[in-house]
Protein backbone atom coordinates (compact mmCIF):
# COMPACT_ATOMS: atom_id res chain seq x y z
CA UNK A 1 0.00 0.00 0.00
CA UNK A 2 1.48 3.55 -1.15
CA UNK A 3 0.45 6.37 1.69
CA UNK A 4 0.35 10.18 1.66
CA UNK A 5 -0.10 11.93 5.43
CA UNK A 6 -0.47 15.20 5.65
CA UNK A 7 1.64 15.91 2.48
CA UNK A 8 1.81 19.78 1.63
CA UNK A 9 4.45 20.42 -1.30
CA UNK A 10 6.01 23.74 -1.84
CA UNK A 11 8.12 25.73 -3.85
CA UNK A 12 10.36 27.14 -1.43
CA UNK A 13 9.19 30.16 0.34
CA UNK A 14 5.89 30.66 -2.28
CA UNK A 15 2.42 29.46 -0.90
CA UNK A 16 1.89 25.47 -1.09
CA UNK A 17 0.65 23.66 -4.61
CA UNK A 18 -0.84 21.01 -1.90
CA UNK A 19 -1.86 21.37 1.63
CA UNK A 20 -2.49 18.47 4.31
CA UNK A 21 -3.05 15.69 1.19
CA UNK A 22 -4.40 12.55 2.24
CA UNK A 23 -4.22 9.19 0.17
CA UNK A 24 -4.14 5.09 0.59
CA UNK A 25 -3.58 3.39 -2.75
CA UNK A 26 -3.78 -0.44 -1.92
CA UNK A 27 -2.15 -2.86 -3.98
CA UNK A 28 -3.89 -3.57 -7.20
CA UNK A 29 -5.16 -0.32 -7.29
CA UNK A 30 -4.97 2.75 -9.52
CA UNK A 31 -6.00 6.05 -8.75
CA UNK A 32 -6.88 9.20 -10.59
CA UNK A 33 -4.87 12.24 -9.70
CA UNK A 34 -6.96 15.43 -11.70
CA UNK A 35 -6.67 19.07 -11.63
CA UNK A 36 -5.64 22.25 -13.91
CA UNK A 37 -2.21 22.81 -14.86
CA UNK A 38 0.28 23.77 -12.28
CA UNK A 39 -1.79 22.33 -9.41
CA UNK A 40 1.05 20.09 -8.46
CA UNK A 41 0.25 16.86 -9.72
CA UNK A 42 3.50 16.17 -11.35
CA UNK A 43 5.39 17.52 -8.68
CA UNK A 44 3.58 15.10 -6.23
CA UNK A 45 4.87 12.30 -8.06
CA UNK A 46 8.49 13.71 -7.89
CA UNK A 47 8.11 14.06 -4.42
CA UNK A 48 6.78 10.27 -3.82
CA UNK A 49 9.28 8.83 -6.35
CA UNK A 50 11.99 10.94 -4.78
CA UNK A 51 13.48 12.70 -8.42
CA UNK A 52 11.40 15.90 -8.08
CA UNK A 53 12.78 19.73 -8.74
CA UNK A 54 15.61 19.92 -5.46
CA UNK A 55 13.75 23.60 -4.92
CA UNK A 56 10.43 21.67 -3.78
CA UNK A 57 10.08 21.97 0.05
CA UNK A 58 7.64 19.25 1.88
CA UNK A 59 6.28 17.87 4.84
CA UNK A 60 4.64 15.12 6.02
CA UNK A 61 4.82 11.42 5.42
CA UNK A 62 5.18 8.95 2.47
CA UNK A 63 4.84 5.12 3.07
CA UNK A 64 5.24 2.24 1.11
CA UNK A 65 4.23 -1.09 2.39
CA UNK A 66 4.41 -0.24 5.99
CA UNK A 67 8.38 1.78 5.03
CA UNK A 68 8.53 5.25 5.34
CA UNK A 69 10.56 5.69 2.53
CA UNK A 70 11.31 9.61 2.21
CA UNK A 71 14.34 9.58 3.47
CA UNK A 72 15.54 6.94 0.95
CA UNK A 73 17.87 7.68 -2.47
CA UNK A 74 15.52 7.62 -5.34
CA UNK A 75 16.96 3.98 -6.47
CA UNK A 76 15.95 2.33 -3.14
CA UNK A 77 12.69 3.75 -2.95
CA UNK A 78 10.82 0.79 -5.48
CA UNK A 79 8.82 3.38 -7.09
CA UNK A 80 8.39 3.01 -11.18
CA UNK A 81 8.17 5.61 -13.13
CA UNK A 82 6.47 5.72 -16.20
CA UNK A 83 6.02 9.60 -18.46
CA UNK A 84 4.10 10.74 -21.74
CA UNK A 85 6.91 10.26 -23.78
CA UNK A 86 7.63 6.09 -22.99
CA UNK A 87 11.63 7.16 -23.58
CA UNK A 88 12.66 3.84 -25.18
CA UNK A 89 16.59 3.54 -25.97
CA UNK A 90 16.52 4.56 -29.53
CA UNK A 91 20.26 2.73 -30.19
CA UNK A 92 18.82 -0.50 -28.08
CA UNK A 93 16.58 -3.68 -29.73
CA UNK A 94 13.22 -3.73 -27.79
CA UNK A 95 14.73 -6.80 -26.40
CA UNK A 96 17.54 -4.55 -25.10
CA UNK A 97 15.42 -2.10 -24.03
CA UNK A 98 13.55 -4.26 -21.58
CA UNK A 99 16.41 -6.18 -20.66
CA UNK A 100 17.46 -3.08 -19.30
CA UNK A 101 15.09 -2.99 -16.77
CA UNK A 102 15.49 -6.00 -15.71
CA UNK A 103 15.64 -7.00 -11.62
CA UNK A 104 19.08 -8.00 -10.87
CA UNK A 105 17.81 -11.44 -9.61
CA UNK A 106 16.79 -12.08 -13.33
CA UNK A 107 19.46 -10.93 -14.62
CA UNK A 108 20.64 -14.80 -15.59
CA UNK A 109 17.49 -15.67 -17.53
CA UNK A 110 17.48 -12.75 -19.40
CA UNK A 111 15.60 -14.06 -22.48
CA UNK A 112 12.63 -16.02 -20.76
CA UNK A 113 11.48 -12.43 -19.08
CA UNK A 114 12.02 -10.43 -22.31
CA UNK A 115 9.87 -13.01 -24.13
CA UNK A 116 7.48 -13.28 -21.09
CA UNK A 117 7.42 -9.52 -21.13
CA UNK A 118 6.64 -9.02 -25.46
CA UNK A 119 4.70 -12.18 -24.67
CA UNK A 120 2.24 -9.76 -22.11
CA UNK A 121 2.41 -6.92 -24.04
CA UNK A 122 1.62 -9.26 -27.31
CA UNK A 123 4.75 -8.45 -28.92
CA UNK A 124 6.09 -12.01 -29.40
CA UNK A 125 8.85 -12.14 -31.63
CA UNK A 126 9.92 -8.58 -31.81
CA UNK A 127 12.99 -8.42 -29.56
CA UNK A 128 15.43 -7.71 -32.67
CA UNK A 129 13.46 -4.90 -34.11
CA UNK A 130 14.17 -1.33 -33.38
CA UNK A 131 11.93 1.02 -31.54
CA UNK A 132 11.51 3.34 -34.38
CA UNK A 133 9.58 0.68 -35.82
CA UNK A 134 7.10 0.28 -33.15
CA UNK A 135 3.28 2.42 -33.76
CA UNK A 136 2.78 4.54 -30.77
CA UNK A 137 0.72 1.94 -28.55
CA UNK A 138 3.33 -0.33 -29.09
CA UNK A 139 5.65 1.63 -28.05
CA UNK A 140 4.11 2.11 -24.88
CA UNK A 141 3.09 -1.37 -24.12
CA UNK A 142 7.03 -1.71 -24.17
CA UNK A 143 7.74 0.91 -22.10
CA UNK A 144 5.74 -0.09 -19.78
CA UNK A 145 6.97 -3.58 -19.62
CA UNK A 146 10.54 -2.34 -19.42
CA UNK A 147 9.35 -0.60 -16.13
CA UNK A 148 7.11 -3.13 -14.43
CA UNK A 149 10.34 -5.57 -15.21
CA UNK A 150 12.28 -4.12 -12.49
CA UNK A 151 9.25 -5.11 -10.11
CA UNK A 152 8.81 -1.48 -9.04
CA UNK A 153 6.57 -1.98 -5.33
CA UNK A 154 4.61 0.89 -6.79
CA UNK A 155 3.94 2.90 -10.54
CA UNK A 156 3.30 6.51 -11.05
CA UNK A 157 2.14 7.82 -14.19
CA UNK A 158 2.41 11.26 -15.51
CA UNK A 159 0.29 11.75 -18.52
CA UNK A 160 1.67 8.42 -19.33
CA UNK A 161 -1.72 7.62 -22.00
CA UNK A 162 -1.48 11.20 -23.65
CA UNK A 163 0.13 10.49 -26.57
CA UNK A 164 -2.05 8.22 -27.79
CA UNK A 165 -5.06 8.21 -30.11
CA UNK A 166 -8.34 7.45 -28.26
CA UNK A 167 -8.94 4.16 -29.37
CA UNK A 168 -5.50 3.49 -28.44
CA UNK A 169 -5.45 5.18 -25.51
CA UNK A 170 -8.33 3.17 -23.64
CA UNK A 171 -6.78 0.01 -24.98
CA UNK A 172 -3.49 1.02 -23.33
CA UNK A 173 -5.28 2.19 -20.22
CA UNK A 174 -6.96 -1.66 -20.13
CA UNK A 175 -3.23 -3.07 -20.19
CA UNK A 176 -2.11 -1.21 -17.63
CA UNK A 177 -4.92 -1.36 -15.20
CA UNK A 178 -4.89 -5.49 -16.15
CA UNK A 179 -0.93 -5.32 -15.17
CA UNK A 180 -1.35 -3.39 -11.85
CA UNK A 181 -3.80 -6.05 -10.93
CA UNK A 182 -1.97 -9.23 -11.99
CA UNK A 183 1.07 -7.97 -9.70
CA UNK A 184 -1.12 -6.30 -6.71
CA UNK A 185 1.47 -2.93 -6.78
CA UNK A 186 -0.54 0.62 -6.20
CA UNK A 187 -0.66 2.99 -8.80
CA UNK A 188 -1.33 6.64 -9.39
CA UNK A 189 -2.22 7.98 -12.89
CA UNK A 190 -2.23 11.69 -13.52
CA UNK A 191 -4.31 12.73 -16.42
CA UNK A 192 -6.31 15.60 -17.89
CA UNK A 193 -8.60 13.40 -19.77
CA UNK A 194 -11.51 13.29 -17.52
CA UNK A 195 -12.18 9.57 -20.01
CA UNK A 196 -9.37 8.04 -17.84
CA UNK A 197 -12.00 7.40 -14.97
CA UNK A 198 -13.33 4.68 -16.30
CA UNK A 199 -9.81 3.06 -15.59
CA UNK A 200 -9.30 4.04 -12.32
CA UNK A 201 -10.53 3.17 -8.97
CA UNK A 202 -12.45 5.29 -6.62
CA UNK A 203 -12.99 8.80 -7.02
CA UNK A 204 -10.60 10.84 -8.47
CA UNK A 205 -7.84 12.97 -6.36
CA UNK A 206 -8.62 16.37 -7.21
CA UNK A 207 -6.09 18.81 -6.95
CA UNK A 208 -5.79 22.77 -7.05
Amino acid sequence: MLQLRALTIAFDEQQPLIEGLDISVSGGELRLLQGPSGCGKSTLLGVISGAGDSAVRWTGQITLNGVDIASLPAEQRGVGLMFQDGLLFPHMSIGDNLAFGLAARHRRDRAAHVEAALMAADLTGFADRDPSSLSGGQAARVALMRTLLAEPQALLMDEAFSSLDPELRHGFGMFVRDQIRDRQIPALLVSHDPADAVLADGVPVRLG
